[in-house]
């Protein structure tokens, strides 16, 4: 297991390389001139020269990029062009925002789709069935911005029993306030902020995870080793949650991992429609502003939280399934 995870740590490392590669290249080849839209169309020539060579702007692509990364492995993300502040403390300000939105996305698709694929599986060929993958296939075909525009003009609008926009307290602050002073109130105003955006973020991951928990369990059902637990006389209860579900569970597993990463990415349009303070939006306004250094520095550090959580995914195999080995 050692082994796997050093060669993963060395392969996360090259996608990082990769990934900044990319995003670098991208941003400064993209139209637009960063230095021009901070100082605006009136500024002398000799104040955006006098700029560029304080951000480096006026090197070689590629002694900009060696600098920029020596910079990152120090801790140092740059500063922001437009806000003037160091990048680090924009970003990391707003990164609990960002996984605080899409752990709520995420624990609504599991707590919704597992249960609802499971009984598919169970009830396969009925109305049940049915239902469900006419319900998981519309919630594929919905693009998440529109979801988070109709819950915004139904449940906030027009019913208003939701904020609009907004974050409330942090969800943290509001689970410790249980314990610090005993109250509910901070939670459950934390929560009123995220339901919208966090069913907005996870309606799609739902559907998926729905129709592949489905798939999984028919596949397992049909095994001979379950078979052999009903010729016993074991309960069909018995057969499904001791039995098929452990297995069944392992490729919603790998996905899982996956589409975690993908809510973090997906995230900026969720954030920029409920007007959330996280990393999403930042990036969103960095985009718009040509405030380049953002836009690196959000990018990787998305990469990293995506690689990590498959990393984090594949050695939960091992302990869901213990014939897997890692060489």
């Amino acid at each position: 297991m050692s082994k796997y995870i050093i060669r993963r740590l060395l392969y996360l490392i090259l996608i990082l390389i990769g990934v900044s590669l990319i995003v670098f290249m991208l941003v400064h080849l993209a139209p637009g001139d960063p230095v021009r839209i901070m100082l605006g169309e009136d500024a002398s020539p000799a104040e955006v020269e006098r700029l560029r060579e304080n951000y480096g702007l006026d090197q070689p692509l590629h002694i900009q990029y060696f600098r920029w990364a020596g910079n990152v492995l120090q801790g140092d993300l740059g500063t922001s062009i437009r806000q003037r502040r160091p990048v680090t403390e924009l970003i990391f300000a707003r990164m609990p925002a960002t996984f605080e939105l899409a752990l709520m996305g995420m624990l609504f698709s599991i707590i919704v789709a597992i249960p609802l694929g499971i009984i598919a599986a169970i009830k396969q060929s009925t109305w049940v069935d049915f239902s469900t993958m006419i319900l998981a296939l519309i919630g594929v075909s919905m693009p998440s911005f529109w979801i988070g525009l109709m819950l915004l003009t139904h449940l906030a609008l027009r019913v208003d029993i939701l904020p609009l926009f907004g974050r409330g307290p942090s969800l943290f602050v509001g689970i410790g306030s249980i314990f610090t002073t005993g109250s509910f109130m901070t939670l459950i105003n934390s929560l009123r902020f995220l339901i919208l955006p966090a069913i907005s973020l996870g309606i799609i991951q739902t559907a998926l995870l729905t129709r592949l928990t489905r798939s999984s369990m028919l596949d397992v059902l049909r095994a001979d080793y379950i078979r052999t637990a009903r010729s016993k006389g074991l309960g069909e209860r018995v057969v499904v949650t001791r039995h098929a579900l452990r297995n069944a569970l392992l490729p919603v597993v790998t996905v899982l991992g996956i589409r975690l990463g993908a809510m973090l990415g997906g995230s900026i349009i969720i954030e920029t429609v409920f007007a959330w303070p996280g990393v999403g939006r930042l990036i969103y306004n960095a985009i718009s502003q040509r405030d380049f250094p953002i836009v690196q520095a959000g990018t990787l550090l998305l990469a990293v939280a995506f690689s990590l959580a498959n990393l984090l995914v594949d050695i939960s195999y091992a302990y869901l399934n213990p014939r897997i080995r890692y060489d």
